[in-house]
C-alpha cells in the first residue's frame, strides 16, 4: 500500500532534482495541476495512470522506489551515461566542416548552366488520378539526366539512375 505522505515526499524529490515546477511536471506528464497538487500535500493517493505518466516521461524514475521507497533515485542508469557523456570529446570547432562542404555546394551550383531555368516548362496535360499525361515534350540537349527520383507519401522512394 502506497504511504501518500512519503509519496509527496518523493515526488517532490523528483521535481527537485529536475528542476521543475509542480506546474511544469504537470504539462511535461500531461496531467492535471490540481491531482499533482493534492498529491504533493498528501491528500490523494495516485492513480495508476498518474504513475505510468511519470515512468513514460522520466524513465530514470524506478517503478518500486516511486511507490514504496525502496531502490535508488536516480536509477543508476542515469548515472552511468552521464559519467560516459563527460568523458566523451566535443568538437573544438565545426567551421572547418561547414567551409569545406560550401565550398563543394558551390561547384555543384556552378556547373549548372545559366539557361538551365528557362529551358524547364510546367507540366501542362490532362490529370487522371493525380498523374499526368505530358502533352509537349521538351528534350534538354544541354543537360542530359542523371537520375529520377520519387518520393511517396509514406515516406519511401524510387530512385532511377541513367
Amino acid at each position: 500500500m502506497v504511504n501518500s505522505s512519503q509519496f509527496s515526499k518523493r515526488l517532490q524529490k523528483i521535481l527537485d532534482y529536475y528542476g521543475v515546477s509542480a506546474t511544469a511536471f504537470s504539462e511535461i506528464i500531461s496531467f492535471n495541476r490540481s491531482t499533482i497538487s493534492h498529491l504533493l500535500s498528501g491528500r490523494n493517493k495516485p492513480s495508476l495512470e498518474f504513475v505510468m505518466k511519470v515512468l513514460e516521461a522520466y524513465p530514470e524514475v524506478e517503478l518500486y522506489w516511486l511507490l514504496n521507497g525502496k531502490g535508488t533515485f536516480p536509477s543508476t542508469q542515469k548515472n552511468e551515461v552521464s559519467k560516459i557523456s563527460d568523458t566523451l570529446q566535443k568538437p573544438e570547432s565545426h567551421h572547418n566542416f561547414i567551409s569545406e562542404n560550401h565550398n563543394v555546394n558551390q561547384k555543384k551550383i556552378s556547373e549548372v548552366p545559366k539557361n538551365f531555368e528557362n529551358s524547364l516548362n510546367p507540366i501542362s496535360g490532362k490529370s487522371k488520378n493525380g498523374v499526368y499525361e505530358i502533352s509537349e515534350e521538351k528534350k534538354l540537349n544541354s543537360v542530359p539526366i542523371d537520375r529520377i527520383v520519387i518520393f511517396y507519401k509514406d515516406g519511401t522512394f524510387s530512385e532511377f539512375k541513367n
